[in-house]
């Protein structure tokens, strides 16, 4: 059939009928003000996001000073982590009793209603020998008599610091990994399970110590 005949029949072509108008109609190009709004309403949202994540979730915080060496040296990032459980021997940062404009980070050695003495170099939880992989190479004085509340750094019990026989209820009993040079529950008592911020296990920084804290122990 010509398509003279389809014409003449009231049709057109195939070809003729889908081939015409069927160009795609050119996309609006967004003008400068709208590209900037949009710009700056991603900015917004991934800030708040952003604010949400650190203020409820994670957070970076950097050490000061060697209270946890050889486990953290001064100037380390860590990776703080505010939604989570505390479990003995966990890395914890909280406000520091003795001055609360500054954090502490220290290590959960005693958990509510335990027994915490310690003597001969040896930390006994519970009436417990208790290994602490973490002082592996600290070299600590035998003969050391620094004086803590209550004791020494090398002889001491709850009940002489704190005349308790066990942690109290929602508190925490904190000492640095750097026992001779470490403000902590021996000098300033308990820690409140209200005020801790949260716990870290990941550094960041150096990259060359990147990873679990725990697996570099």
């Amino acid at each position: 059939m010509s398509d003279q005949q389809y014409e003449e029949s009231g049709f057109e072509p195939r070809k003729s009928k889908y081939g015409k108008n069927n160009k795609k109609k050119p996309e609006k190009k967004r003008t400068f003000l709208q590209e900037l709004v949009s710009t700056v309403l991603y900015i917004v949202i991934l800030t708040g996001v952003f604010y949400l994540v650190q203020m409820f979730l994670y957070a970076p915080v950097s050490v000061e000073g060697e209270s946890m060496a050889p486990t953290l040296e001064d100037g380390d990032k860590l990776l703080l982590n505010k939604f989570s459980d505390y479990e003995r021997f966990d890395i914890i940062v909280f406000p520091a009793p003795d001055d609360p404009e500054k954090q502490y980070i220290k290590r959960i050695i005693g958990l509510p209603g335990d027994e915490i003495r310690y003597s001969d170099e040896t930390l006994y939880i519970n009436d417990e020998e208790v290994d602490e992989p973490y002082l592996d190479g600290i070299e600590i004085d035998s003969s050391a008599s620094k004086d803590v509340i209550g004791g020494t750094i090398n002889e001491f019990s709850l009940e002489s610091l704190q005349g308790v026989e066990t942690v109290p209820e929602n508190q925490y009993f904190v000492m640095g990994d750097n026992r001779g040079n470490s403000r902590d529950s021996r000098y300033f008592g308990f820690v409140s399970g209200d005020t801790i911020t949260g716990k870290t296990t990941y550094r960041f920084f150096p990259f060359n110590h990147f990873g679990s804290i725990d697996e570099q122990q």
